[in-house]
């Protein structure tokens, strides 16, 4: 599920394997994604290349941080993201 045109990152509707392919739809074009990694349902997957400390987008809003390289593809999740969501250690900085 793709929640915004802006997005760099779509949710899993239900279980997904690595080396799965998925053509996914984004306002007017199509885009032919293959899975370099298992992504469980519920859970986030790139759409697009990204370098470390690139904005993760999803509803078209900033989401977190990349921490490392993320290819097309990858399982994105806390392992290569940081939450820019819910951060109370964020708060008291930008005071």
């Amino acid at each position: 599920m793709i929640l915004n045109h802006k997005d760099n990152v779509a949710t899993a509707l239900c279980h997904l394997e690595a080396g799965d392919i998925l053509q996914l739809r984004i306002g007017e074009r199509t885009l032919e994604i293959k899975l370099r990694a298992q992504v469980p349902f519920g859970h986030k997957f790139s759409l697009a290349q990204m370098a470390p400390g690139s904005p993760v987008i999803k509803y078209g809003e900033v989401i977190g941080t990349s921490t490392e390289a993320i290819q097309l593809g990858d399982y994105v999740h806390v392992h290569n993201v940081a939450s820019a969501r819910g951060r109370g250690d964020l708060a008291k900085v930008m005071k």
